[in-house]
């Protein structure tokens, strides 16, 4: 039994057939097949395919970041009410804009494309009114085919980095995706299981429903192996078979059983896994573009599981790493006792690894999303090719959507010389419009209700249950002669010194001010801002190394230093900080414990750091994981009981990741740290060991 969906049009009529209401979304006063809900989303994209211009399938194929009118500061550049973002940038004139970007209704109108990425973070009511506007323009098109938006993960705090942590704070804020591995691993060791995980995505999915977010890039089921890579910190750490769970339980929560009306479309990244790096480079420069594999099975044993699980769990669209598989690196890998040929081009161009495993093998049934700039800067393997023929190999591998380009001339260009036939086009274009069918976008979940985003947004149980998690998420590494908890008691007439180090000095100051604010606002301790006449000090250590874009010009460090020496790889010296302050963190220590105190130290674990020259200042030693304040303090005062565990290893010291002449790295790169001892040069042993004997690696935690 059909049941009538409440249909909204702004400019084009609604028609009456079988005693049912529908669109007639391309004008013509009859009912084609794609206007009819009753049809499956497939049957309807695969008429409405058979009706649009090889120039609408070519827009349709292209996702680009698109501004909010609100981000525009010259409003003359804006349309609707300043809601939309009319201006042009030319070829070169940002890093992004690789080739010319025009107006948001030009985009849509002349330039057909219907994806798009927002990277700006305005209010919920702001973000649902901007996807509204965009759908009255996609509206009045021929064929009145809607927008759908994209999006990076929204719910985890952090600090601002484009293209990984866009948008921060707006909806419900839980700790970063370590510390939700950490909290979930914690509850697992308890007797529990990862329904923390579950939780998490169906709040976060009632968010972007909310606003009109209805497809996220998210989120990295890429394993931990090389902890120099800088993406550690937005993975579920190192471990696959929890990796694997907690994706399941993700593409559970945010799509439901079946894609719908209240789904909300994943795209899990980065096929087959970025965590195996070449010592840490990342693949948005040239330096990283290698995935390594030296050690047999590890690709099929500990990268493919969480991905075997997301296709399993049926998420919506898969995104390839940039990276190539290296063959002068790697060993002969397997998957399913069949040896996989490595051809070296990323990803996103390997057929091999698109059709054979993920399809073939693993039976993914959506489709394939590129990362951003494979076609310019990140085509690694096809450098030397035109951008017509990256975008031919791109599609001939099964790439079906192309990420931040509009760049429809080049794709038009392979079509025209006949490298791409209109077959694989087809076939594309059926893909993506199936899923924007199946989330009702075409029916009554074409436009939002801004007030409904505010509403849902504030629900207080979301942030309830997230600060929850933050406050499981506390790891304990070391407590000696138990220094926590903090109690009233232990503290009597005792001060207590707050103060927060990070990479750079005025963040720091920020900072401590915010959890001095936090501190007294709990009313947990007697504060003072002397460390000198303070019997406790509360230290939290935000170091932060390497940049998202660039290379160091040496390995990435993840030692805590200030102004440390660094060989370069071309062997110049070079000075490398990943903490300022270091001689006034000395001091506090010095101060503290010259008068008996007690030092507890936090450190914000978003790369696994090697701690040999902090953590022997500490009596007490925590994790956070971009993890809030106030809820370290409540579990360092004894009023949460901490139960959060490392969700990776963290390597004992600089000789254990070393790196040979000849490149190669003493713990092998395809390994998670949990195993890499097997592989270890005798008498080696990879996980730091404290001064208490903790050992830190995968699922150590202490609790009181």
């Amino acid at each position: 039994m059909h049941k009538q969906p409440e249909l909204q049009v702004k400019t084009k009529k609604l028609i009456e057939q079988d005693g049912f209401i529908f669109k007639d979304l391309n004008n013509n006063g009859k009912l084609d097949p794609y206007e009819d809900w009753r049809l499956s989303p497939k049957e309807r994209a695969e008429n409405l395919v058979s009706l649009m211009t090889i120039d609408e399938k070519i827009g349709m194929m292209l996702i680009n970041s698109r501004k909010m009118g609100l981000a525009q500061e010259d409003k003359s550049k804006t349309s609707h009410d300043g809601v939309l973002d009319e201006s042009i940038i030319e070829k070169g004139e940002t890093i992004f804009a690789v080739s010319k970007v025009y107006g948001t209704t030009h985009t849509i109108e002349n330039r057909h494309l219907r994806h798009f990425i927002l990277r700006d973070n305005f209010s919920p009511a702001e973000m649902a009114e901007w996807v509204n506007k965009l759908n009255e323009v996609a509206e009045e098109t021929r064929l009145g085919i809607p927008v759908i938006i994209a999006s990076n993960s929204r719910n985890e705090n952090g600090e601002a980095v484009f293209g990984m942590n866009d948008a921060i704070g707006i909806f419900s804020t839980w700790p970063g995706t370590l510390g939700l591995a950490a909290a979930a691993k914690g509850d697992i060791k308890n007797g529990g299981d990862a329904s923390l995980i579950s939780d998490f995505a169906r709040i976060a999915r009632k968010e972007w429903n909310a606003t009109g977010l209805r497809k996220g890039y998210m989120y990295m089921a890429d394993v931990v192996s090389d902890p120099r890579w800088q993406r550690t910190y937005g993975t579920f750490g190192e471990d696959p078979e929890f990796i694997a769970d907690a994706i399941g339980r993700i593409i559970d929560e945010f799509q439901g059983e079946t894609l719908g009306k209240d789904s909300i479309a994943m795209t899990t990244k980065h096929f087959p896994g970025g965590g195996s790096r070449e010592n840490g480079f990342d693949p948005h420069y040239a330096e990283g573009k290698w995935n390594l594999y030296p050690t047999p099975g590890s690709l099929e044993n500990y990268h493919l599981p969480p991905f075997r699980a997301a296709v399993e769990h049926g998420t919506s669209s898969m995104m390839p790493y940039y990276s190539i598989p290296s063959i002068k690196k790697s060993v002969v890998q397997e998957f399913e006792e069949e040896d996989i040929p490595f051809e070296e081009v990323g990803f996103t161009f390997n057929h091999y690894f698109l059709n054979d495993i993920l399809r073939g093998k693993l039976g993914f049934k959506g489709y394939v999303n590129s990362d951003s700039g494979i076609i310019n800067n990140m085509s690694w393997g096809m450098e030397d090719r035109s951008e017509a023929e990256r975008f031919a190999k791109a599609i001939n591998a099964g790439t079906d959507l192309v990420a931040d380009t509009n760049d429809i001339e080049n794709l038009k260009l392979a079509v025209s010389k006949g490298w791409i036939s209109e077959k694989r086009i087809d076939e594309a274009n059926v893909r993506l419009l199936t899923e924007m069918f199946a989330l009702g976008l075409f029916d009554d979940r074409t436009y939002n209700e801004p007030e409904k985003a505010t509403e849902v947004i504030s629900t207080e149980e979301h942030w309830d249950k997230a600060y929850e998690a933050h406050k499981k998420s506390v790891t304990v590494l070391k407590n000696s002669n138990e220094t926590l908890p903090l109690t009233a008691d232990k503290l009597d007439g005792k001060k207590v010194y707050v103060e927060v180090f990070h990479k750079e000095a005025e963040r720091a100051t920020f900072y401590t001010d915010k959890a001095r604010t936090e501190a007294e606002t709990l009313g947990l301790f007697t504060l003072t801002d002397n460390y000198e006449e303070a019997d406790t000090a509360i230290l939290f250590l935000h170091p932060k190394s390497g940049s998202y874009f660039n290379a160091t010009p040496g390995l990435l460090e993840l030692e805590i230093c200030e102004d440390k020496v660094n060989y370069a790889l071309d062997g110049s010296l070079y000075q490398e900080t990943t903490l300022t302050g270091m001689d006034h963190l000395q001091e506090v220590a010095d101060s503290i414990h010259s008068r008996g105190g007690k030092v507890v130290m936090s450190v914000n674990v978003i790369l696994p750091w090697i701690l040999g020259t902090v953590e022997h200042m500490a009596d007490a030693l925590i994790a956070g994981y971009d993890t809030f304040f106030d809820a370290q303090f409540e579990v360092i005062a004894g009023h949460h009981k901490p139960t959060g565990v490392l969700p990776l290893t963290l390597p004992a010291s600089e000789e254990v990741i070393a790196v040979y002449q000849n490149g190669e790295c003493v713990s092998p790169n395809d390994v998670p740290g949990y195993d890499k001892d097997k592989y270890m040069p005798a008498g080696m042993t990879y996980a730091y060991k404290d001064r208490d004997g903790n050992v830190y690696k995968l699922g150590h935690g202490l609790s009181y």
